[in-house]
């Protein structure tokens, strides 16, 4: 199995190689990296909603209308049920929901994944790794918006299983 420093050093040694990917696969381990160039022109990056400055709930609720509000309960709800699998970040990085800007996003809610689905792509250090799935479900909730930066272990997606 490949430890993270075996990963930063892939990717040092990807990032200095004339190589625009690498694909790594064995019984227990699956990893692809690639350079940015493979992905020029993605736009500028959003930082992340944890950076943003937020409101206390209080003034949260008296700034949103109730249909907001609702739909922030809701989310929240959704996101703290125990019944859903989280898809979290192995890393930090920026989060892209499609492997392209013109094309559509790896997947949607109501998508069915299955453990080896990519769901969405992050890039760090300039290299840009597929996320998969790691369960067999449907998307019930995309947590991360395209262009955001994720945090380690951060949700991404919840997933009821099947």
């Amino acid at each position: 199995m490949l430890s993270i420093d075996d990963i930063k050093a892939l990717m040092k040694e990807l990032d200095s190689s004339s190589l625009s990917e690498l694909k790594y696969e064995t019984d227990e381990t699956k990893i692809t990296l690639r350079k940015a160039s493979a992905f020029a022109g993605r736009g500028k990056v959003q930082p992340a909603a944890a950076a943003q400055a937020v409101p206390a709930p209080a003034a949260q609720a008296a700034d949103q209308p109730a249909a907001a509000q609702a739909d922030h309960s809701q989310k929240q709800d959704t996101e703290n049920d125990p019944s859903l699998h989280k898809i979290t970040a192995p890393m930090v990085g920026t989060f892209f929901a499609s492997p392209k800007p013109d094309e559509d996003a790896y997947v949607k809610k109501g998508s069915k994944v299955d453990k080896k689905t990519v769901v969405c792509i992050v890039e760090a250090m300039k290299l840009f790794n597929e996320i998969e799935a790691d369960c067999k479900g449907t998307i019930v909730d995309i947590l991360a918006e395209d262009g955001q930066l994720v945090e380690y272990g951060q949700p991404l997606f919840l997933v009821k299983e099947d």
